[in-house]
C-alpha cells in the first residue's frame, strides 16, 4: 500500500505525476503522425497545442528520425521548492531517447545560434515565462517591455536563420477567456505575438488538438 502524506505539495507532485505517466501511457499507442503522412522532413517546424494535448511527444517523434538531437529544455530547472514542477521535467525527461544530448537554459536564442546537429526546444511558453519574470514584466518595471522585446526578436532572428532541423513546441492559449489578473493578459498577448513570429519563419505549423494533428502550413 503506497504511504500517505500530509504535505500539500507532495500529494500535488505524486497526483500530477500519476496524471503524466496516465496521459503518456495513452500516447504510446497513439500515431502522432497519421494526419501528417510521414511529417515534416525538416527546416523549421512549429508545433502548436493546449495542455496535455500531445504536442510534446509528436514533437519528440518529428525529431526522433534523426541520428542524433539536441533538446534545448526552455523552462525553470526542477526546484524542492515546487515538486509538482518536478514531476513534469521527470516525466519530460524519462521519455527522451537516451542518446539525446539535453541542454537545460534560459538563453534559448544562443543555444539554436550553436547547434551543430537537430533540435528540440521545448517550450516556448515556459522559456516565456522566464523572459517575463527576468524582464521585470509582472511588477510593470520600467523599460520591461523594451527588454522582451529584445530578447523575443533576437529568438526570431536565430529561428529565421537556423541552417540545421529545428523543432520548436509552444501553448495555444488564445483560445479561451480573457485572463482575470493583469500577469495572465500579459503572458496571453506576449506568446500569441511570439508564436505568430516563430510561425511567419517556419516552413511547417502544425496544431495538436488532443492527439489529433492539424497542418497549418
Amino acid at each position: 500500500m503506497p504511504r500517505m502524506t500530509n504535505d500539500p505539495k507532495r500529494r500535488l507532485a505524486r497526483f500530477a505525476a500519476d496524471r503524466l505517466e496516465r496521459a503518456a501511457a495513452r500516447l504510446r499507442g497513439l500515431d502522432a503522425t497519421r494526419n501528417d503522412a510521414d511529417g515534416p522532413a525538416g527546416g523549421r517546424t512549429l508545433v502548436l497545442g493546449g495542455v496535455r494535448s500531445g504536442k510534446s511527444r509528436y514533437a519528440e517523434q518529428l525529431a526522433a528520425h534523426h541520428p542524433h538531437v539536441t533538446y534545448i529544455a526552455a523552462g525553470m530547472p526542477p526546484s524542492d521548492d515546487d515538486p509538482e514542477w518536478s514531476a513534469r521535467v521527470a516525466a519530460h525527461r524519462a521519455r527522451r531517447p537516451a542518446h539525446w544530448g539535453t541542454v537545460e537554459t534560459g538563453d534559448i536564442t544562443a543555444a539554436l545560434r550553436e547547434a551543430d546537429r537537430p533540435v528540440l526546444i521545448d517550450c516556448l511558453g515556459t522559456w516565456l515565462t522566464r523572459v517575463l519574470d527576468e524582464s521585470g514584466a509582472w511588477e510593470q518595471s520600467d523599460g520591461w517591455q523594451q527588454r522582451v522585446d529584445e530578447r523575443l526578436g533576437a529568438f526570431a532572428d536565430a529561428w529565421r536563420q537556423a541552417d540545421v532541423p529545428a523543432v520548436a513546441v509552444s501553448n495555444e492559449v488564445g483560445s479561451g477567456v480573457v485572463p482575470a489578473a493583469a500577469s495572465g493578459r500579459i503572458f496571453r498577448d506576449v506568446l500569441g505575438a511570439l508564436n505568430t513570429a516563430v510561425a511567419a519563419h517556419s516552413d511547417h505549423v502544425r496544431l495538436v488538438v488532443a492527439g489529433r494533428v492539424l497542418t497549418l502550413d
